[in-house]
């Protein structure tokens, strides 16, 4: 029996079913977006508040509308659920579970290993297995096929194994997954074919490549440019502080010229599920063959500093003004790691909190997506964002820009305030109580 051409007609008549494991800020609208072109999908997770939560049609991720939910349940398309005997009746399934590092920036890949093993119970002829969590090169190949192969499969002969990494940005309304270029790399010919045909009808390009480990090496490529290029803004935003040179104005001048030059901008450090980790997963398997990988590196270790750097700003100007350090309350404006949306992963303002309370300043925070923080030894409430206790500050950082934080009222009332994100510099509010990063 030709396997390949059996998927092929399953996939493009839409009657493959799909199983997307993990329903987080990536699976989920994965998911939906297979369910709302025509397939069939299993959505597996073994988060139950999530499965509850998706049953009732409820979104837990600020970019889902709960009613895109409920329209995929309301067609019968979408099926949430815990229980992994769903991947037996599945053509196709799609990996999206955490890739975190450990304490010691090891790459920690067992919920890899976890739903591999996990799949390998139900794998079956013909069924097409696709990895988008971001790992390391040879992950696929190396860690992933070896469990499937004891189950006596062979890659490529009834079963296809590909990695294609995820690009999903939250909160960008411009590039959603429908339309971010989807990179495609198989172990073999047959799964690249597979996958790009499965790709293609949900998104508007499928990039194929030569195999899995070059796609695998893209995504870390790409946050790698970021890691080194927001790295190096970072270093700069330090130098132009101690020449008293507005480094915002320096980038602005600068992308004014038409080739050569890309904007990046200083901030507070880094965020997410993405730019923080991934270089060093490619920097780990660098180690591993005796390869040394110093820009990316460097680049880490100065994102690392900057929330040390920033409350270093905050005790020098806060001495500045005379106010005893450890009597000071400070107000951390935004924790999120990126502007209006609801997620904390890696977020800077974390590690801020952090070392300010150890330092046994006084600190509280105001953010509309994070009604409370109780993280590690981080303990707090959102405070009631009001002229009384905005007058109570001694300082007030701005970490995440929300949009909806209003930035003159702050300005009024602020005794001093410290802009990492340029906040107040883009909305041409201007003040002797405002320092710049």
């Amino acid at each position: 029996m030709n396997y390949q051409n059996k998927l092929v007609k399953l996939i493009n008549s839409k009657k493959a079913k799909v199983c997307v494991i993990g329903l987080g800020y990536v699976g989920l609208p994965i998911a939906l977006e297979f369910a709302k072109k025509g397939f069939f999908v299993y959505g597996l997770d073994n988060n139950e508040h999530r499965i509850n939560d998706l049953t009732k049609g409820t979104s837990y991720i600020t970019d889902i509308n709960s009613k895109e939910i409920k329209s995929v349940l309301k067609s019968k398309k979408f099926f949430p659920t815990i229980e992994e005997t769903v991947l037996g009746k599945s053509d196709v399934i799609i990996i999206c579970v955490p890739t975190p590092l450990r304490k010691r920036k090891i790459p920690n890949i067992s919920y890899i290993i976890k739903a591999s093993r996990t799949i390998s119970k139900y794998i079956h002829k013909p069924q097409l297995i696709v990895l988008e969590s971001t790992t390391y090169p040879g992950t696929t190949r190396d860690v992933m096929l070896p469990i499937f192969k004891k189950k006596g499969m062979e890659e490529g002969k009834g079963f296809f194994l590909a990695f294609s990494p995820e690009r999903i940005d939250p909160g960008n309304k411009k590039y959603t997954f429908r339309k971010i270029p989807k990179v495609v790399g198989g172990l073999s010919k047959p799964a690249t074919l597979l996958a790009s045909r499965l790709y293609s009808l949900v998104i508007e390009n499928v990039v194929p490549v030569s195999s899995a480990e070059a796609a695998e090496v893209v995504k870390l490529l790409e946050n790698t440019f970021r890691i080194v290029n927001i790295g190096l803004i970072n270093e700069i935003a330090m130098l132009c502080s101690k020449l008293n040179i507005d480094v915002w104005e320096v980038v602005e001048a600068a992308k004014t010229k038409p080739f050569g030059f890309m904007p990046f901008y200083p901030g507070p450090g880094l965020g997410g599920h993405c730019i923080p980790t991934d270089p060093l997963y490619l920097s780990w398997k660098a180690r591993k063959v005796g390869f040394k990988t110093k820009m990316i590196d460097l680049a880490a270790k100065t994102n690392l500093f900057m929330p040390h750097y920033v409350v270093s700003r905050v005790e020098a100007s806060l001495k500045e003004k005379g106010k005893d350090i450890s009597k000071a309350n400070v107000l951390i404006v935004g924790v999120t790691y990126k502007k209006d949306i609801k997620d904390l992963r890696e977020s800077p303002a974390l590690d801020i909190i952090d070392i300010l309370q150890r330092k046994n300043i006084k600190v509280s925070y105001v953010d509309p997506y994070i009604p409370y923080l109780r993280i590690n030894d981080i303990n707090l409430k959102s405070i009631k964002f009001d002229i009384n206790n905005l007058k109570k500050q001694d300082m007030v950082i701005i970490v995440t820009d929300h949009l909806s934080f209003k930035y003159k009222f702050i300005k009024k009332y602020a005794k001093l305030i410290l802009d990492t994100r340029n906040a107040f510099g883009l909305r041409k509010i201007y003040g002797k109580n405002i320092i710049k990063l």
